[in-house]
């Protein structure tokens, strides 16, 4: 079972260097797309240029722990959007995020969270450019759990089931899927019905969603979800910087979600303990 962080705001990760083998992948959050002030297309990571001197702590960091096997990816969208001025202005946009990759080299892999109304055709394409520029650039989308449960349109505004269908939808390595309403074995179960595999779910929970005080309701609820579903992709939490369930050090979320996983499973073996 993966641990995969979100990580908005650029804290530091000294906590969570000391123990690396309990998280697997990091998100950097949140790539958007808009005009500046000379009504150009220009790309930014949260309100700044990527490359601005207030985020060198954190691409050194996010570095350092790439180096020693934690798999860095690159959120794109979120509630600020992105989407739909990257796909009116593709020519000019794709382009910078294409150089950013290059020159961030560590990063090995992109995040989709789609919160605005695009076309399938748009995101098929952007998917298709990602894997002929970054042919080994792994691939996750970030769906609310109905888009999911059910196959209607999501937030995106298309069917994700008309996705997975596709040949780009064969793409995703996984879905980091936003379970913010009902963390729980039983929507896991209601996605995996629906025709998702569970070794390609990540399931997500708010930082806020489980108290300090109630953590100890989604261990249970990851328990549960191993224990129908050994081969479960992963969970994670948005974000880093409150995650449960101790806000002074959120390195201790996926430190307690690795114990966990490694405490049902039989050591030597592929059995998950009843």
């Amino acid at each position: 079972m993966r641990t995969v962080y979100y990580y908005q705001t650029f804290i530091g990760l000294e906590p969570l260097m000391t123990h690396l083998t309990d998280i697997d992948i990091i998100n950097v959050s949140s790539i958007h797309f808009d005009k500046d002030s000379y009504g150009n297309c220009q790309i930014y990571l949260n309100d700044n240029l990527p490359d601005s001197i207030g985020f060198d702590v954190m691409w050194r960091e996010i570095q350092q722990v790439s180096v020693q096997g934690v798999t860095t990816m690159l959120m794109i969208g979120g509630a600020g959007g992105a989407f739909t001025t990257l796909f009116q202005n593709f020519e000019a946009c794709y382009p910078q995020l294409r150089e950013l990759l290059q020159n961030k080299s560590f990063l090995s892999g992109v995040d989709l969270d789609v919160e605005e109304s695009v076309s399938l055709n748009d995101i098929q394409m952007l998917i298709r450019c990602l894997k002929r520029d970054f042919p080994y650039l792994k691939l996750s989308m970030a769906p609310v759990a109905s888009s999911l449960v059910t196959d209607l349109p999501g937030m995106g505004g298309f069917s994700y089931k008309h996705l997975l269908n596709s040949k780009e939808g064969q793409l995703i390595d996984w879905w980091n899927v936003q379970c913010y309403d009902d963390f729980s074995c039983d929507t896991l179960r209601r996605i995996v019905k629906n025709g998702y595999p569970p070794d390609s779910i990540h399931m997500g929970m708010l930082s806020g969603q489980f108290p300090p005080h109630q953590f100890s309701k989604a261990l249970e609820a990851v328990s549960q979800m191993l224990h129908s579903y050994h081969s479960l992709g992963g969970v994670f939490v948005w974000e880093y910087i409150d995650s449960p369930p101790d806000i002074k050090d959120p390195s201790q979320w996926c430190r307690m979600m690795s114990e966990l996983n490694e405490s049902l499973w039989v050591k030597g073996g592929n059995t998950i303990l009843e």
